[in-house]
Formats: C-alpha cells, structure tokens, sequence
C-alpha cells in the first residue's frame, strides 16, 4: 500500500508500527462489535419471593399459630436472605419478630427446615461452626421455600409452645403457597 511506503518508496520502521496499531484497533473494534450481543446473555433471570406471596404465606403461617392458640411472629425472607415481610400478633414478645427473622435466614442459607439442620448439626463436630455463623440459630420453626430445586427464600414462625409447633405454623405458610411454587 501506498500510504505506508516512504518519498523514496520503501517502508519505515515508524510507519510499519502505526500499520500494526491501525490493523490491532480495528480486530479490537470487531471484538467488540460482535461481543456485544454476547455480553446480553450474561443477564440472568432468577425467580424470588414476591411481596403478595410473602403475605399470604406470613398470614397463614399466623393463622395456624392462633388456631394452634399461640401468639407469634413471622418473617419472610428473598432468595438472598434479606427480610421482605415481617409480623407478629398484638401479644407476641418483642423478641419474637427477631428470632423468626433469623429462623427464616437460617432455612434460606441452609436449603432445609431448622427443625432438621438443627438436628444435622447437633452432634457432627465438622458441622458445629455453622451453628457460630452470624445470624443462623438452631431452633425449629424456619422452612425454605423451594421452587424445583431452587431455594427462593424462607419463612420463620416464633413464639409458638416449643419448636416442633413453630415449625408446624411455618409449613402451614408454605403450603398456602405450595401452588404457586411449581
């Protein structure tokens, strides 16, 4: 070419490397051109709990444990562990809204009812740390919820007569929901 040749019509060493360079920012100008359309499959759709699932299950999950005669709390969490929904009876304690918070965290993070990991983790000395995790408690009344095999968040139920009653009013908030986790 022409252009990459000298007045005396042989090529210099400075013209040969801005050829490179142009011919190195055109491949880079293609890469990217055609990556783009690589770079939209990197979006990821995932499913999560919504806030109007999170009531049904929340008001469920209530409705069991005062039919059951207990005055309890409830949390529902996302897929992430983050609180989307919390409540508790007019006569719950205080610290009930917290230990279904972290009740529904730990049957997130762990994919099974705390009732169970409870009970997995009780006496396996390579299992006991994740009992010192922030947040995990091991006391039943957590339960995940599952789409397929997907955890896409979790509910907690406290305040009931003993774990085994909490965890009862927990399935009873999945349940509500079974339906629309198909």
């Amino acid at each position: 070419v022409l252009s990459d040749l000298g007045e005396d019509g042989q090529k210099h060493k400075g013209e040969e490397l801005m050829s490179i360079s142009r011919k190195a920012l055109m491949a880079a100008g293609v890469v990217l051109v055609l990556g783009g359309p690589a770079q939209a499959q990197g979006v990821i759709a995932q499913k999560n709990v919504s806030l109007e699932m999170a009531k049904k299950i929340a008001e469920a999950t209530l409705a069991e444990c005062k039919r059951r005669g207990f005055n309890t709390a409830v949390v529902v969490v996302d897929r992430s562990g983050q609180m989307i929904l919390g409540m508790r009876t007019d006569q719950a304690t205080p610290q009930t809204l917290e230990m279904a918070r972290r009740k529904a965290y730990t049957a997130r993070m762990f994919r099974r009812t705390t009732l169970d990991w409870a009970k997995r983790t009780q006496d396996d000395p390579t299992l006991m740390p994740q009992r010192d995790l922030a947040d995990v408690i091991a006391l039943g009344g957590g339960v995940p919820l599952m789409a397929g095999n997907d955890a896409i968040g979790a509910v907690g139920s406290a305040g009931a007569g003993g774990q085994p009653e909490d965890d009862a009013c927990a399935k009873a908030g999945v349940a509500a929901v079974a339906a629309e986790l198909k």
